[in-house]
């Protein structure tokens, strides 16, 4: 007994010794930050924000076609407001809706940039439009905020390059790499037609970026209890997307007369079963990274948990969300109260981890579900994205650029669970980055896509300065 304990003592000081040693080894990968220029903006810059959500571009689905006057408008309005871009750039239009800039630079040795970001902006549920602070497609100014559709996703960030670029021109400054705007017309619908086509024109152009950068990173605030500095999360890529229809057909009945498994409930079943049996949690490519990055920031005990994955990766993973998740969105059935339906319907969504594919998820399903339900992919889906770098110098010029600006901050990063036009660049860039700075804490989080989308004054000039001094930084 005396033996056992010993053994027993011996084996808690020695994991207790490796628990400490990794956690003191756990070094910051932060830098310094540097003094930069001081640049001033009119507040001119909000009111062409303003006058930017007033144009309707929204997407509603894949069968619907963009409307053509509020974005052949929003095209006006850009060349009206930008003459400087329009008379110093070449403008492409891709697939009519799309905008291609190409910012031509004095160095063809060096490697372009492409700045990201998309047009077109989700619709607004009706019934909620009397809890916004302001008509959703008005373009109110407030003392501290403008308020509208698209001023967080993502017209903030499209205006944000076009004021950078327009001030620099001012100033008589000429890049020496080349820089693209691209801005697809329907990335909320996937991109497929616009920001895919942009890709493929400039595959076919032979143009080799050394940085595509998109929207989906972000400055988070207070999302990260633990940690007090500002996040700022530049996501290196992306979960995968796949909806799958589940349908069940009965020859249906009178519902005083049920039969033992009925339409709903077969239906209901699969999607407790989908539920109840998640896809597994799994370390991947860019998460060791972010625990490297975010790891050496947090509390001794943070720190501690972060250093040594292999003794808390469940803990770690299911914060990090590190798994395909599912998700029954819609549903359908039935036409009377008394009545059993001969059909039933339900969208499942899937976020697709790396390493998983649109074809693993429905193998999944299949196996999980009754074989009395139909298994169908539906509409609009794609595989995880490739994983962009950190050691390059792009991402060090970012990370640079980032600190520079906001030093109160700790650079982050990871990986994205929603989708980004981003997913297409990988195969024209060597990195492909999802980062402006953008704040956003908990309410915020709530106004993507959902009620009283806004954007402070301070914020919105942040993001024009970041756009200004990355270009620089990169030339």
């Amino acid at each position: 007994m005396k033996k056992i304990l010993l053994w027993l003592l011996a084996a808690i000081v020695l994991i207790v010794a490796v628990l400490l040693f990794n956690t003191f080894r756990f070094t910051s990968r932060q830098v310094e930050p540097e003094a930069i220029q001081e640049i001033t903006f009119s507040d001119q810059i909000y009111q062409n924000l303003s006058k930017a959500i007033q144009f309707k571009t929204i997407s509603f689905s894949e069968e619907v076609e963009p409307d053509s006057a509020e974005f052949f408008g929003f095209h006006r309005f850009l060349e009206a407001t930008y003459p400087l871009v329009h008379q110093n750039l070449t403008l492409t239009k891709i697939n009519t809706f799309s905008l291609l800039y190409q910012w031509t630079g004095t160095d063809p040795s060096m490697k372009p940039i492409i700045f990201m970001s998309h047009q077109d902006v989700v619709p607004v549920d009706e019934p909620t439009i009397s809890q916004w602070e302001a008509p959703p497609f008005s373009g109110a100014i407030t003392e501290t905020d403008i308020i509208g559709r698209g001023t967080l996703d993502d017209k903030g960030t499209l205006l944000g390059v076009f004021e950078a670029i327009e001030k620099l021109i001012s100033e008589g400054y000429g890049p020496k790499r080349t820089i693209y705007i691209a801005s697809g017309h329907d990335e909320e619908i996937g991109g497929a037609k616009g920001a895919k086509l942009i890709a493929e024109h400039l595959e076919a152009k032979g143009v080799k970026a050394a940085m595509a950068i998109d929207e989906g990173g972000f400055l988070s605030e207070g999302l990260v209890s633990e940690i007090e500095p500002t996040i700022a999360v530049i996501n290196l890529s992306e979960k995968g997307y796949a909806s799958f229809k589940l349908s069940v057909e009965t020859r249906g009945g009178h519902s005083s007369a049920p039969p033992h498994e009925n339409t709903i409930g077969i239906l209901a079943k699969a999607i407790v079963d989908l539920e109840e049996n998640q896809r597994p949690y799994k370390m991947v490519d860019p998460l060791d990274d972010q625990l490297e990055f975010l790891g050496p920031e947090l509390p001794f005990i943070g720190k501690m948990v972060f250093a040594n994955p292999w003794l808390f990766e469940r803990f770690i993973l299911e914060g990090l969300n590190a798994h395909t998740t599912t998700a029954p969105t819609i549903i359908g059935g039935g036409v009377k109260d008394n009545v059993i339906p001969t059909v039933a319907e339900a969208t499942v969504n899937f976020r697709i981890l790396p390493g998983e594919t649109v074809e693993s998820v429905q193998k999944h399903i299949e196996e999980t579900v009754s074989d009395k339900v139909k298994v169908e992919q539906k509409g609009f889906a794609t595989n995880p994205s490739p994983v962009s770098g950190i050691d390059s110098e792009a991402f060090q010029i970012l990370q640079k650029t980032i600190t520079n600006q906001f030093p109160e901050s700790v650079v982050v990063p990871g990986m994205i669970g929603g989708g980004t036009d981003a997913r297409y660049f990988y195969g024209i860039a060597d990195d492909v980055y999802r980062f402006y700075p953008i704040r956003m804490d908990s309410i915020a989080m709530t106004r993507f896509h959902g009620i009283d989308e806004k954007i402070s004054k301070e914020n919105y000039r942040e993001v024009v300065e970041f756009c200004y001094h990355l270009i620089k930084n990169f030339n």
